[in-house]
Formats: C-alpha cells, sequence, structure tokens
C-alpha cells in the first residue's frame, strides 16, 4: 500500500496542464500551479506495478500526447482522470493531500 501510495502521488495536479506520458525512467514537471510543482514519475508507477495502459486509456488520458488532456484539481477532486485512484480507496485522496505531490 505504502509503494501506492507514494506512486499515485505524484499524479496530483493544480491548476491547468498539459498531460504527456512519462516512461520508465522518466520524470516530468508541472510547474505552474501555485501550490508549488509536481514531479510525475513514470519509475514510480511502473515499480508499484501500474503500466501505461493503466492510465491511458478511453477513460482517463486517451493518447500519449502532450496537450491532449486538461488536468485541473477540480477534475482530480470530481474522481476524474488522476482522481480516480486519488479517491482515499486505492490511494491518498487528493483533497487531503495536497503536500503529498505539491513540493513549494
Amino acid at each position: 500500500m505504502k509503494k501506492i501510495t507514494l506512486l499515485l502521488s505524484v499524479l496530483i495536479l493544480c491548476g491547468v496542464t498539459a498531460a504527456i506520458a512519462v516512461p520508465p525512467g522518466k520524470t516530468l514537471t508541472f510547474d505552474k500551479s501555485s501550490l508549488g510543482p509536481v514531479t510525475f514519475s513514470g519509475t514510480v508507477h511502473k515499480d508499484a506495478g501500474f503500466s501505461c495502459k493503466d492510465c491511458h486509456n478511453k477513460q482517463m488520458f486517451p493518447k500519449m500526447k502532450q496537450g491532449t488532456v486538461e488536468i485541473t484539481m477540480d477534475k482530480i477532486y470530481a474522481g476524474e482522470l488522476c482522481g480516480q485512484c486519488h479517491n482515499g480507496t486505492v490511494a491518498f485522496e487528493a483533497k487531503k493531500s495536497c503536500s503529498s505531490c505539491h513540493v513549494k
């Protein structure tokens, strides 16, 4: 459970951000949030047992191309995108764990 929590903690994003696929061994930093930047790690997801297709599907992120999905905290809080896991059941609840992903 600890690995899943760490893995999914990097998914929480704030503000409007473009999504991009990040394979194992790579990171992507979202730095437009007033709460602080979020670094998404492909390795963390892989190590927790997730594959690219777990998130890159019709319901979450249908394409692995930057700019194809708008990520907002409102969508995450509504259980969309990263919020499908960051709901307090699969991983920590996004609304209660801002500092798990946002680093000032």
